[in-house]
């Protein structure tokens, strides 16, 4: 510590000689001058290191004793800002510095989203601009508190919500609401038909009567599970069936044939570039552009536009709102080509199989697949008949009323 306080106050190292350096000693002893690092290098000369605010005392007392002194060298901060002291562009940089970086630390750079889930942050992004947290907003003026309550009001699903401010870095910290669970609706009542036409394989009825067993051969909505359940009398009783009306519920599997078609263009239209480009530069600060070379002024009736954004960042901390575009157009021709009529019905293939994969569901099988093509009108048509294995019950809602007995 002490030797750090002599850097910061500044050290002096000097060589006196006298008759008596030891006189000078005693002097300095008696006035409190700190001194060390003492040496003696003959009957007359010594060494010793002072520290800089004492100098002129220290001189005094010299030329009391009748010593002669000479200074060796100097350390410390005041030695190292005495050498700006004539560089006024340099102190006046360094003082605009420090200003500037006072005052900007007081602007909102980035802004980061934590805590979604589900929500995507570009939307709780723009929802945060329009309410004023924006790169370029001055932080002491933005009410964090208000403007979180005025969040959760704009973005569905928001049960609480929380803006930080950090230097030049707002934080938006978020909770999603729990969903409630879906509410079994009871009112009313519904059969299980048939989504699809197939053969029964196996049935799995949970609630009401399964009206078709293993094997049995069904069509699109047949009734697979009756949710009108029958309620047999007492044997003997000579009473009348009952019946009473509930919500069916159960799965059924059959083996089904789907036929799906897509149809694709046997010609397309291609770009031939001209060679005729341009190109435009424009800075981004806060969201403003501002154009600095070329121009995005065109004549051509057709053209691409490729935009190459250069964004500024700090490492670790994200990226900051400066940026630097550039805008590329080039000129094209439209031109008709002929489609490889292999690749367009491998692509269609592919297409059809995705499709499939959708209709039967992540509990469905496919069993077998088989492709048809044809050509007609400048298309492309390709069929594919696929035997699944699937479950076909939907729940509908019924309308028959109950039979009287």
């Amino acid at each position: 510590m002490r030797k750090l306080m002599n850097l910061i106050l500044g050290m002096v190292e000097l060589e006196v000689t006298a008759p008596f350096p030891e006189r000078l000693i005693n002097l300095c002893a008696q006035a409190r001058i700190d001194f060390w690092a003492m040496d003696q290098l003959d009957e007359h000369t010594v060494r010793l290191t002072i520290r800089r605010y004492a100098l002129d005392r220290f001189r005094a007392l010299a030329e009391r004793a009748g010593c002669e002194m000479v200074r060796r060298s100097s350390r410390g901060l005041p030695v190292l800002l005495g050498r700006f002291r004539t560089r006024y562009a340099f102190l006046a940089g360094l003082l605009f510095a420090l200003c500037a970086v006072g005052f900007l630390s007081r602007f909102v750079l980035t802004v980061e989203v934590t805590g979604n889930e589900k929500i995507p942050a570009a939307v709780i992004l723009s929802q945060v601009r329009q309410l004023g947290v924006r790169p370029g907003a001055y932080g002491p003026d933005l009410d964090c508190r208000h403007l979180a309550e005025e969040l959760i009001l704009k973005v569905d699903g928001l049960s609480w919500a929380a803006i930080n401010l950090h230097g030049t870095r707002a934080e938006v910290i978020v909770r999603e609401a729990v969903e409630v669970p879906e509410r079994l609706d009871e009112s009313g009542w519904s059969h299980v038909v048939a989504e699809a036409d197939g053969i029964v394989t196996h049935i799995e009825p949970e609630r009401g009567d399964a009206m078709v067993q293993d094997g049995d051969v069904v069509a699109k909505g047949d009734v697979l599970i009756s949710g009108t359940v029958t309620m047999e009398p007492p044997l003997y009783s000579g009473l009348p069936e009952r019946y009473y009306q509930t919500h069916a519920r159960g799965r059924v599997w059959a083996r089904t044939w789907r036929v799906l078609t897509a149809v694709i263009p046997l010609e397309t239209t291609v770009k031939d570039y001209t060679g005729e480009e341009k190109s435009a530069w424009s800075l981004d600060i806060f969201g403003r552009r501002i154009k600095i070379f070329g121009s995005t002024s065109i004549s051509w009736p057709m053209y691409d536009k490729m935009t190459t954004v250069h964004q500024a960042s700090i490492p670790g901390r994200g990226p900051l709102p400066l940026s630097l575009e550039r805008e590329d157009l080039r000129e094209y021709r439209p031109r008709t080509v002929q489609v490889d009529q292999a690749a367009a019905q491998a692509l269609l293939e592919e297409q059809l199989l995705k499709q499939l994969d959708v209709l039967i569901g992540e509990d469905g099988e496919t069993e077998s697949t088989q492709f048809s093509a044809r050509v007609s009108g400048g298309r492309l048509e390709v069929t594919l008949t696929a035997q699944c294995l699937e479950e076909i019950g939907e729940e509908r809602p019924g309308t028959e009323q109950i039979p009287e007995g």
